[in-house]
């Protein structure tokens, strides 16, 4: 009888252990766009709590990238079109410079592990913008302990004269402390990462909708000239 208790105690320990780590891991992993600079991806926090855990349903982006666009000065909601879809498949430079590409950039590297990367290049976007100050040093090793350190939280992958290189500005630090090791990264993403997400369902469902979309208000347009009365009711 005492060993089966003893057994049976362990087994709960076990369970009870086993779940605290799951939660730990789904905690960390919902974290997803949300640590992504505030000035990048304003809306990140939003995404994380309509878009869910996993990748998903290409509707959810047309909805959200409907919704949440606005021109800044008319305030009316900005449809992403066709063209502006197709554009990201000139360049990745084009892709994460469009405000609604990164962020399905973004979510393209969370499904594949690496979105420190895209991360990595935005910390270094807004630290170039920082004017020089007495905090600039410490905003620097902050970048530097996150991303570039070995064993860092979300350490990029750097060859190590790069790291060192990089190390050695960070106490006497400049806008453009960061540029070699983030044009590695760069191109890391670009010959990696973007062949593979030109390929994704997830760009070529939300390609594949906003034509149709297009077509669809085409057609509607073209009905409309041809029954004038229409415009007139």
């Amino acid at each position: 009888y005492k060993r089966l208790v003893s057994v049976k105690t362990r087994s709960e320990t076990s369970n009870r252990t086993d779940n605290s780590q799951e939660k730990q891991i789904a905690a960390k992993m919902c974290k997803g766009l949300a640590a992504l600079p505030a000035t990048c991806l304003r809306s990140a926090k939003d995404m994380k709590h309509r878009l869910g855990f996993l990748l998903p349903k290409t509707e959810a982006w047309i909805d959200y990238i409907s919704v949440s666009a606005r021109k800044e000065k008319t305030g009316t909601a900005h449809r992403l079109s066709w063209d502006e879809v197709k554009e990201w498949n000139e360049s990745l430079h084009k892709l994460i410079t469009h405000k609604h590409g990164r962020v399905v950039f973004a979510e393209f590297l969370r499904s594949e592990y690496s979105e420190e990367n895209i991360r990595f290049w935005l910390e270094c976007e807004e630290f170039k913008s920082c004017k020089p100050s007495a905090k600039l040093a410490l905003k620097a090793k902050k970048v530097f302990d996150e991303y570039i350190a070995v064993d860092a939280p979300k350490e990029v992958n750097l060859e190590s004269h790069i790291r060192e290189k990089t190390k050695k500005i960070i106490p006497d630090p400049t806008s453009s402390c960061f540029n070699e090791a983030q044009n590695k990264i760069y191109i890391l993403m670009e010959k990696d990462s973007y062949p593979r997400f030109l390929k994704s369902k997830i760009y070529l469902d939300l390609l594949s909708q906003t034509q149709a979309r297009g077509h669809s208000k085409s057609k509607d347009q073209m009905s409309l000239s041809s029954h004038p009365q229409r415009l007139r009711a």
